[in-house]
């Protein structure tokens, strides 16, 4: 079965998993220092995070770049 999207890195990763892979290979600090939203910064978990990312479609777009730029990093290697 050929792939629908298989130029599009995000298709079927939901913001949850991108999150989470992003907090275990970054942690909250490098994150909070990338893309400047409080709920990195204040007392940060991924419930907070998604709560925020899923109403803000500009902070959205940055952690998605944020985690393309990870996934750009891995396929360097």
């Amino acid at each position: 079965m050929e792939r629908e999207h298989p130029n599009d890195p995000l298709h079927g990763v939901t913001l949850q998993a991108i999150l989470e892979q992003l907090v275990a290979r970054l942690g909250w600090e490098v994150m909070a220092a990338s893309v400047n939203i409080r709920c990195f910064h204040h007392e940060p978990s991924i419930g907070s995070s998604l709560k925020f990312l899923r109403k803000t479609p500009w902070a959205r777009a940055k952690v998605e770049k944020l985690y393309l730029e990870l996934l750009a990093g891995d396929r360097r290697r």
